[in-house]
């Protein structure tokens, strides 16, 4: 084991201390929860895994979504917690499915504008969800908008102890930034422990961690009937896909950086198991958070050895100073959260959609949908608006005329390159999406009724972009070719795919498969030689 890779381990292990009491509080569990699901978690995905810098424990979304979901199931505590241990079973299970049937090529439906709007969202609710724990006033309340309402309203009463406490961790972590051979956070957490002992801060309100009872015991599970059932897994497949995102995210920009190469069904295989340890330990939904894995990086991680040593690293800091960990400020654990997340503050990733004029409505819905609808509603919001920007765009008819540049065979677009020049007699039209449901019959009389307003007789349509065609854009082309033919206008089909060849050939349009050519220099002949075949 290399020596860079203890470091590394045991600065991860300081951080992900108070990160997993603060994910564990965001989702209404115990922290001695979100502590096994971090070790278990890092040990199995280290064994199984094969990023180097990946730091597999509870994660800020994943607790947010599994707040939601105890919070709209009802029950007692006890009964809740036991419905968590089986939603993370669910979890990891599923996990596993994907795997077994290669479903890792689905994490290119979760864009990237989705993503990033989705994290920047969520690091303000995050951050906002821990403002009342600096200020040191209990605050309840169903959304941000009435979090921040009830937080200003008490700022009379907020607690100044607890806010200088808050303030100080703060610019103690950010400081420390300047020294990244140093684990800053191990550093603050000590730091806040030693002020909390010296300066007797729990006298002047300042709450702290308290007794974190670290005794597993063996799962009860609940009675539980269809409604219960469902409701789990109402909230386990988007559970499941942000925690994959999340998690593919951090691997796959980790390793790109340094040249690794990660499988995406071996990834789901790793988080699967290690969601199942989770659940047998009674954890929380483990993934590959962005700031654990960061800090890894930066520690100087090699290989997997890292994640194996935070893990043995976290246990041992429970087992040995568990007594010093509950004379700890919460202050100071929202500071830890806060200073972990202002690197996803940044809105420069969601300016660059400006910059570029695509997905800037899809980022900007993201962000704004967990902010106001919170964060499943958020995420599927987001989702729904990217599914729906694209099917926009190949709805939407557009059409490009094209011309022989100069002497060549080349066919250009006409208002890109205007001397292009179009054959004598005849148009050439090419769609700019694939023909499909949504689009054949706009994008198909569009070309119709430009072709009656020039008066011409003689029509090429480019199909290079449609691959296949579905039952309904089949249908509107044989339509518009019996239109065209009444009307006396000659259609030529241009770069025809085979499988639309094939299609053709199989549903009876053979006189359209006839006239049917694999570029658009050919099919200008085939034109130019019908009226000399059709007067034979």
């Amino acid at each position: 084991m290399r020596r860079q890779d203890v470091i590394a381990g045991i600065s991860v292990a300081g951080l992900m201390l108070p990160e997993a009491v603060a994910y564990a509080g965001i989702a209404g569990l115990p922290p001695q929860r979100a502590i096994f699901g971090a070790v278990i978690g890092c040990l199995v995905y280290g064994l199984v895994g094969r990023s180097r810098f990946a730091i597999v424990s509870p994660t800020s979304s994943s607790a947010a979504i599994l707040a939601a979901l105890l919070a709209s199931l009802p029950g007692s505590v006890a009964t809740k917690a036991a419905l968590a241990t089986i939603a993370v079973a669910f979890v990891g299970a599923l996990f596993l499915l994907a795997a077994l049937a290669r479903l890792g090529g689905m994490t290119g439906f979760i864009s990237r504008p989705v993503l990033r709007g989705f994290a920047f969202g969520l690091a303000i609710t995050i951050i906002l969800k821990q403002l009342p724990a600096i200020a040191g006033t209990p605050i309840h309340a169903p959304d941000l908008g009435h979090l921040v309402l009830a937080l200003i309203a008490a700022a009379p009463h907020w607690n100044h102890a607890s806010v200088a406490t808050g303030l100080a961790a703060l610019i103690g972590l950010i400081g420390l930034r300047r020294f990244p051979a140093l684990p800053g956070a191990v550093i603050v957490l000590g730091l806040g422990i030693a002020a909390s002992m010296l300066l007797r801060l729990p006298d002047y309100g300042v709450a702290i961690v308290g007794v974190i009872p670290m005794t597993l015991a063996w799962p009860a599970l609940p009675r539980i009937g269809w409604a219960e059932i469902s409701g789990l897994a109402q909230f386990t497949v988007p559970l499941v896909l942000i925690l994959f995102a999340e998690s593919w995210g951090t691997i796959r920009a980790l390793a790109l950086r340094h040249g690794d190469t990660v499988d995406s069904n071996r990834e789901i295989r790793a988080l699967g198991f290690a969601n199942l340890a989770s659940a047998i330990v009674q954890g929380m939904p483990v993934g590959a958070g962005f700031s654990a894995g960061s800090a890894n990086e930066a520690a100087g991680a090699g290989s997997r050895a890292a994640a194996l040593t935070a893990a043995l690293g976290l246990a041992l800091l429970i087992l040995v100073a568990t007594p010093l960990i509950a004379r700890l400020p919460e202050p100071v654990l929202a500071a830890v959260v806060i200073a972990a997340l202002t690197h996803a503050l940044d809105p420069a990733p969601l300016f660059r959609f400006w910059r570029i004029d695509r997905d800037q409505y899809v980022a900007l819905g993201a962000a704004l949908g967990v902010i106001m609808f919170g964060v499943l509603n958020g995420m599927l919001l987001a989702i729904i608006l990217s599914v729906g920007a694209l099917v926009q765009r190949l709805a939407s008819p557009r059409l490009a005329q094209l011309g022989r540049l100069g002497t060549s065979h080349d066919f250009v677009d006409r208002s890109r390159h205007p001397d292009a020049v179009v054959p004598e007699g005849m148009m050439i039209w090419r769609p700019a999406q694939p023909l499909f449901f949504a689009n054949a019959d706009a994008i198909l009389n569009a070309i119709a009724s430009r072709t009656q307003a020039a008066g011409c007789k003689a029509i090429i349509v480019s199909l290079e972009e449609s691959f296949d065609l579905d039952s309904s854009a089949f249908d509107a082309l044989g339509e518009y070719d019996a239109l065209l033919h009444k009307a006396g206008v000659r259609l030529q089909l241009a770069r025809v795919h085979d499988h639309v060849r094939d299609l053709l050939a199989r549903g009876g349009l053979s006189d359209l498969l006839a006239r049917c050519s694999y570029s658009v220099e050919d099919a200008v002949l085939a034109l130019t030689a019908a009226p000399a075949s059709e007067e034979k």
